[in-house]
């Protein structure tokens, strides 16, 4: 019997939402496929038809992940018509409530470790930085048309930027008794408004 495309679609949306929430609970070392198996209900048999290895599957999961944030951080920037407050707008990347963030800082740092030492994953988190630097990069452009901003690298300021929010981000997370949320949110803006007041036409 030919496979159902939608079901097919559906089942691989499965796998990859158990192997996001085991790697995000357990990280990536302590997870095996026998686990991802069972969070998604799957036999072995299941989950080898759409993943052959556990390094595949685990590739595809960070992807899947930071592809659904690239386009939650674009629809946070369109929210807002202000080039610099759409520079300023992930104020939520500071928030623990919110779910996609407890899956995500914890895959974030996966990977980057992983990158140390492994091509593909490095790739993979050159794609992470690549997509917050074109967001970045937008919003600087756009601020340049519309007269805000003057004489900058739009690609070289977005990496800047993106760093502030990296950095800020990485000591909360791991180190909230001394980075608190209060010091991440007055940081990451005053750290990206500094830089960017030699920049505004009308400071």
């Amino acid at each position: 019997m030919p496979a159902i495309p939608e079901l097919e679609a559906i089942r691989k949306t499965q796998i990859l939402d158990a192997a996001l929430q085991t790697i995000a609970a357990n990280g990536h070392a302590n997870v095996t496929m026998d686990d991802i198996c069972k969070a998604a209900g799957l036999s072995k048999g299941g989950l080898a038809h759409y993943f052959k290895s556990k390094n595949d599957l685990f590739k595809a999961a960070f992807k899947a992940f930071f592809d659904r944030i690239f386009h939650r951080s674009q629809e946070t920037m369109q929210a807002v018509d202000d080039p610099m407050g759409q520079l300023l707008s992930f104020d939520w990347l500071y928030n623990l409530d919110d779910p996609d963030l407890n899956i995500g800082y914890p895959l974030l740092f996966d990977v980057m470790s992983l990158a140390a030492h492994d091509e593909d994953y490095r790739r993979i988190f050159h794609d992470w930085i690549d997509n917050w630097v074109v967001l970045l990069e937008g919003a600087l452009r756009k601020g340049l048309a519309k007269g805000h901003f003057k004489q900058l690298n739009p690609e070289a300021t977005a990496r800047t930027i993106s760093a502030i929010y990296q950095g800020t981000a990485t000591r909360w997370y791991l180190d909230p008794e001394s980075h608190t949320t209060d010091w991440a949110l007055t940081s990451f803006r005053q750290a990206i408004e500094g830089l960017m007041r030699p920049y505004l036409t009308q400071p």
